[in-house]
C-alpha cells in the first residue's frame, strides 16, 4: 500500500459551506467576557485557596482546565485582530489588547500587523510564521516561530510577575497553575494553528496553503477551539472562533 504524507490527512477538499457573516451583535463580547472570567476566577482560586495534593488526578486536570482557559483568551486575541469580537472597533480592540497582555503580555498593536501579514503571504519568504523546509520538525520550527514573535520585554515582564506573585502565594500553585498552563497553550496553539495545518506540501489548488482537521466538533473545540478547522479559518476569516465549526 503507497504511503500518504502526514499532511495529505489534514487536506480538506477546497469546498468549505459558505457561512454567511451574521450580525455581531454583542455575543463575541459576552464570549470573550466568559473566557476571561473563568480564566481569572480559576486563576485566583488555584493561587489563593487551592491546596493540591499531587497523589491524585485533580491538580493535574485543573492545570489543563486552565491551559484550555489561556488559549481561549489567546483565541479572543486573534478574534479581535479580525474585528470579530465587537462591532465597536474600540471595544473589539480593547478586548484583544487586554486579552493578549493576560497571555504572558503579548502586545497587540505588534501582533495585529504580523498576523495579517500571514493571512496576506502565507506560506511565502513575506509570511511572518513561514517555515522554509530546511529543518523539518516541530521543535526547529517551534524555536523560529518563538524567535519572530516572543520579545526581551515579556519575559522580563513575566519574571516581574512570578517574583511578585511569590510573595503572597505558594510556589509550587504559581508554577503549576500560571506558568506552566501558558507554556502548555503556547505550544498547543502553535501545534494545532501553525505546524499542523500549514506543514508540508499543499495542493496547487489550495488557495490557502492550509490543511483542517477532520470534522468532529467536540475535539475540535476542546484541542483549540475549532482553530484546527484552519482552512476554512483563512477562507472565511470573518467567522468568530464560536461560529468557525458551520463552516466545516
Amino acid at each position: 500500500m503507497a504511503s500518504v504524507h502526514p499532511s495529505a490527512r489534514l487536506q480538506p477538499s477546497y469546498s468549505t459551506r459558505r457561512v454567511k457573516p451574521a450580525p455581531l451583535a454583542y455575543k463575541g463580547v459576552v464570549a470573550a467576557l466568559l473566557i476571561i472570567g473563568a480564566w481569572a476566577g480559576l486563576l485566583t482560586f488555584l493561587l489563593a485557596y487551592y491546596q493540591p495534593s499531587w497523589h491524585t488526578p485533580w491538580p493535574y486536570l485543573l492545570a489543563l482546565l486552565q491551559t484550555h482557559l489561556y488559549t481561549g483568551l489567546f483565541i479572543t486575541a486573534h478574534d479581535a485582530m479580525h474585528g470579530v469580537v465587537s462591532p465597536n472597533k474600540r471595544l473589539n480592540n480593547g478586548l484583544g489588547l487586554v486579552t493578549a497582555l493576560l497571555f504572558a503580555f503579548n502586545w497587540f498593536p505588534r501582533m495585529l500587523p504580523k498576523h495579517h501579514a500571514h493571512h496576506r503571504h502565507v506560506a511565502t519568504e513575506d509570511d511572518p510564521d513561514f517555515h522554509d523546509g530546511k529543518h523539518p520538525g516541530f521543535l526547529f520550527w517551534f524555536a523560529r516561530f518563538a524567535w519572530n514573535y516572543v520579545t526581551w520585554w515579556q519575559v522580563a515582564l513575566m519574571a516581574l510577575t512570578y517574583n511578585l506573585l511569590k510573595l503572597v502565594f505558594p510556589m509550587e500553585n504559581i508554577i503549576a497553575f500560571w506558568m506552566i498552563p501558558a507554556v502548555l497553550a503556547t505550544l498547543q496553539l502553535f501545534y494545532f494553528g501553525t505546524y499542523l495545518p500549514h506543514r508540508g506540501e499543499h495542493a496547487p489548488d489550495n488557495p490557502h496553503k492550509s490543511g483542517s482537521q477532520f470534522r468532529h466538533h467536540a475535539w475540535a473545540f476542546i484541542s483549540c477551539y475549532f482553530f484546527g478547522y484552519h482552512y476554512e479559518h483563512h477562507d472565511q476569516p470573518y467567522l468568530p472562533w464560536w461560529r468557525l465549526w458551520q463552516a466545516k
